[in-house]
């Protein structure tokens, strides 16, 4: 069955940097794009990036851009989403996400929490 099991969250400083990992089994990775998600307390979850299955074309939330960079390693089976220059307002819980045969698919989520 298709599992993603994200890691790398933890508590960083604004302005820091943090790499969180998606790792992924049950389906062929290689096929499908992947995505990245995240919730804030009392918030809805929300869009942050997107990788092609290529990883030729990503896209990402305004409220990302320029600072996060999503990757993959189709050899690995991993989907990477790299954050610098963090900010507060990027605490949330974040999730790795695919759609295989129109079914949606997500991680346990990592916290990642922004703070000094």
């Amino acid at each position: 069955q298709v599992q993603l099991v994200e890691s790398g969250g933890g508590l960083v400083q604004p302005g820091g940097s943090l790499r969180l990992s998606c790792a992924a089994s049950g389906f062929t990775f290689s096929m499908y794009p992947m995505n990245w998600y995240r919730q804030a307390p009392g918030k809805q979850r929300e869009f942050v990036a997107r990788i092609t299955y290529t990883g030729a074309i990503t896209n990402y939330a305004d409220s990302v851009k320029g600072r996060f960079t999503i990757s993959r390693d189709n050899a690995k089976n991993t989907v990477f989403l790299q954050m610098n220059r963090v900010k507060p307002e990027d605490t949330a819980v974040y999730y790795c996400h695919v759609n295989v045969v129109r079914t949606d698919y997500w991680g346990q989520g990592t916290q990642v929490t922004v703070s000094s």
